[in-house]
């Protein structure tokens, strides 16, 4: 094994467990009582309060996804 595989295994495996993180942290479409009652939380108001800490946990999901796919097709390279 090279320098370079190794690097990129670490980082795969770094990847790998953020990702796992990153997508337990996110709320579910149904969390919270609104979405026992209503049956759907996807209301104007609700998309408007929820925006910070979903949004940013959505877009850090595609981001390592995207760093993960690209990691694993270097790896299959090498």
């Amino acid at each position: 094994m090279g320098v370079l595989e190794m690097i990129l295994i670490v980082l795969e495996a770094i990847c790998s467990v953020a990702l796992i993180v990153i997508v337990l942290l996110q709320s579910g479409k149904e969390a919270g009582l609104s979405g026992a009652l209503s049956g759907s939380s996807d209301t104007y108001l609700s998309k408007n309060k929820r925006g910070g800490l979903d949004q940013m946990l959505a877009s850090s999901t595609k981001w390592i996804a995207i760093a993960w796919v690209l990691l694993t097709l270097a790896l299959s390279l090498v």
